[in-house]
């Protein structure tokens, strides 16, 4: 447009000089048509204030009209400054700048021709009436499309900070089914061994030695946990790639030992079909139910024995954890006082993110059954 603006400056004034050789006004034409162009370079000074930007236009268009009204065939110099105020004005000021302009065309090209010709009074505002709409219509349309663009950009960014609060919520849950079914549960098995060591300390030293390694070394698991949970890793108990049934028979013995020693509950295991590898979040979230089952059983069921059962069905891995306990009733679950009731959740919680199901069977004075089955599909691997 900048090219097109000088080319037809020089044009005009070419032809001026051709035309109107020796004429009286050709300083003025020269002054004016210098002035015009300067002002015409000078349009990125005057862009940055409105105001400045409102004086530079009407600069420009009054010299442009003194120039076409000393010399008409200045009037095509008209097609960028058009554009210029187009760009410049609200679209009615425009309007009735491009209408101005064209009137003063259309003056001037009759005042070159030498007689009346109808395409010069129809011709430029038939031009001007479509430049302007293909005009305003893309200016619209820009102006949709920034709309646009912002409205994304903008979701883009609630997106992302509800993405934000949903992770960290997601963690939050995390730990929190985490830190319950290993330091809660580590501390509370601490604190049984502890009571009964006291109970213990003057009539049976020994066994109370024994409760006191024991909570030492329920302390020094809940240690390298707490290590674990701080460096993201997989339970200790897979180190080394172990598998989910060495994990659980080393949990049943663990209950085993606790259990003999009077602060615990007998554990069995039971392995049926022929186990495959497994996720390490399965594994990890299998093992988690479990040691949070058993930690129900030691505390609220006061059961004689307990049994872990781990099958693969092919398709799917059943974990069954059953004792023959004092039961509940089905909506009330044991160990409901304030504070607590943290287990059944968060095994939901954990099986609900693997796409599993989570049973639990239990009647007063039957003992109870969970039973969590995890489908095996290539998503898990």
């Amino acid at each position: 447009m900048h090219a097109a603006f000088f080319l037809l400056l020089g044009a005009s004034f070419a032809r001026f000089l051709i035309r109107h050789p020796g004429d009286p006004r050709t300083p003025w034409i020269v002054v004016l048509g210098v002035l015009l162009a300067l002002l015409y370079v000078l349009s990125p000074v005057f862009a940055a204030q409105p105001r400045r930007q409102l004086f530079w236009l009407a600069a420009v268009v009054a010299t442009w009209v003194v120039l076409v009204v000393l010399a008409p065939s200045f009037a095509w110099c008209s097609v960028p400054l058009l554009y210029t105020g187009l760009r410049t004005l609200p679209a009615r000021a425009a309007v009735l700048l491009v209408g101005f302009l064209t009137a003063l065309v259309v003056v001037a090209q009759l005042r070159l021709s030498h007689g009346f010709d109808p395409t010069l009074v129809l011709a430029p505002p038939a031009v001007a009436a479509i430049a302007t709409a293909v005009f305003l219509h893309t200016q619209r349309q820009t102006e949709r499309q920034r709309a646009l663009i912002d409205d994304l950009v903008r979701t883009r960014r609630e997106l992302a900070a509800t993405e934000r609060r949903e992770g960290a919520l997601a963690e939050r849950q995390r730990l929190s089914m985490e830190i319950h079914d290993t330091l809660a549960q580590g501390l509370s098995s601490q604190r049984m061994l502890l009571q009964a060591a006291d109970r213990t300390w003057d009539a049976d030293p020994e066994a109370a030695r024994r409760h006191t390694r024991t909570a030492a070394e329920i302390a020094a698991r809940g240690l390298a946990e707490t290590r674990r949970f701080v460096n993201d890793l997989a339970p200790p108990q897979f180190d080394g790639g172990a598998r989910l049934e060495d994990a659980l028979r080393a949990l049943a013995a663990s209950e085993t030992a606790e259990g003999a020693e009077g602060t615990g509950t007998p554990v069995l295991f039971h392995l049926d079909g022929t186990p495959v590898p497994l996720p390490d979040g399965v594994r990890a979230a299998l093992l988690r139910i479990a040691q949070g089952a058993l930690a129900n059983v030691r505390e609220h069921a006061g059961a004689g024995t307990a049994a872990l059962t781990l099958s693969y069905l092919g398709d799917q891995v059943v974990l069954d954890i059953a004792d023959d306990g004092r039961g509940f009733a089905p909506g009330a679950p044991p160990g409901a006082a304030p504070g607590r009731g943290h287990g059944l959740p968060a095994m939901q919680a954990r099986v609900r993110q693997l796409g599993g199901t989570l049973t639990v069977e239990s009647a007063p004075g039957e003992g109870t059954v969970v039973s969590v089955c995890i489908p095996l599909n290539l998503e898990h691997h």
